[in-house]
């Protein structure tokens, strides 16, 4: 399959067509170069609350309510989009208020056929939970897809490798991303190569990029599109697949085939996938030694 991950700008929106022209320009241009999976960036729906105006954009509590009450809308552009050019896309998350609790940072996955289903961020950044108030959400969930089993971890989900492992049976796992500043991009990104190599399966991780003076939480974004798998046999020594070029917007592409995915598992010059249990008794019993 041809995978298309984005580094994705926000734009200040004066309509809600001016929303639904960008994104059909974005996913027309990536399937128009044959991707079949299209991978949007954490917090990148953040840019419908401009809708609501500059006083509800600026302002941390508003901006959620006025992003979450339009999720609906969005999952039905999306819908058609991916119904219209044969695409699966993981749309850009966004904190939606699915409850009478506080709102939870959901990205949803769309498929051809029409069917959507959604992941939600496990563990909260500082500025989420300390600041921001966002919870964490629902469990994590494999989807099986025509492409082969996806699983999603949202950024600093990435960070964690015991999440990864939940998502061993995927063969790949996506990394949407919002990164203040250089180090946070490089944090996503070692842990998305991290989980490739002990899940030995391909991560793609999308990245929000440039300023927006409007927003309290998406004011400055570093990063780019990357897609990673093991360095190992049938992969690139250096285990990047492709990258883009730092917050510059647009694709970044890479082909993946599912046959070399199973191939490394089964046969690579290591197996971290298949050996990671025997890391269990080890750990159980460290001894602290004085010197």
């Amino acid at each position: 399959m041809k995978v298309a991950t984005a580094a994705y700008n926000l734009d200040w929106l004066d309509s809600w067509a001016q929303y639904e022209d960008k994104l059909e320009a974005w996913v027309s241009g990536a399937a128009g170069k044959g991707a079949e999976l299209l991978v949007f960036p954490e917090y990148g729906a953040m840019e419908l609350s401009t809708l609501d105006g500059v006083v509800a954009a600026s302002d941390l509590e508003r901006s959620i309510r006025a992003v979450s009450e339009r999720m609906e809308d969005v999952q039905h552009v999306h819908a058609r989009l991916a119904k219209t050019y044969n695409t699966y896309i993981l749309g850009a998350s966004a904190p939606v208020l699915a409850g009478a609790g506080r709102p939870v940072n959901r990205a949803v996955l769309y498929a051809p056929t029409g069917a959507f289903d959604h992941q939600d961020k496990q563990i909260m950044t500082r500025f989420e939970r300390e600041i921001w108030d966002i919870a964490p959400g629902g469990q994590l969930k494999i989807f099986d897809t025509a492409l082969g089993k996806i699983g999603v971890l949202i950024c600093y989900d990435s960070e964690f490798p015991l999440l990864g492992r939940a998502l061993s049976e995927a063969d790949l796992i996506l990394a949407p991303s919002c990164t203040e500043a250089l180090s946070g991009y490089w944090r996503v990104r070692i842990g998305a190569m991290a989980r490739a190599l002990e899940n030995q399966c391909v991560t793609v991780m999308a990245s929000l990029v440039g300023a927006n003076n409007w927003s309290e939480a998406v004011d400055m974004n570093t990063g780019t599109g990357g897609i990673f798998g093991p360095p190992d046999k049938g992969f690139p020594q250096t285990g990047v697949l492709s990258e883009g070029v730092l917050n510059q917007p647009g694709w970044t592409y890479a082909q993946v085939n599912l046959s070399e995915i199973a191939d490394v598992r089964a046969d690579g010059h290591v197996l971290n996938r298949a050996h990671w249990a025997e890391q269990n008794p080890r750990v159980d019993s460290v001894t602290l030694c004085s010197l």
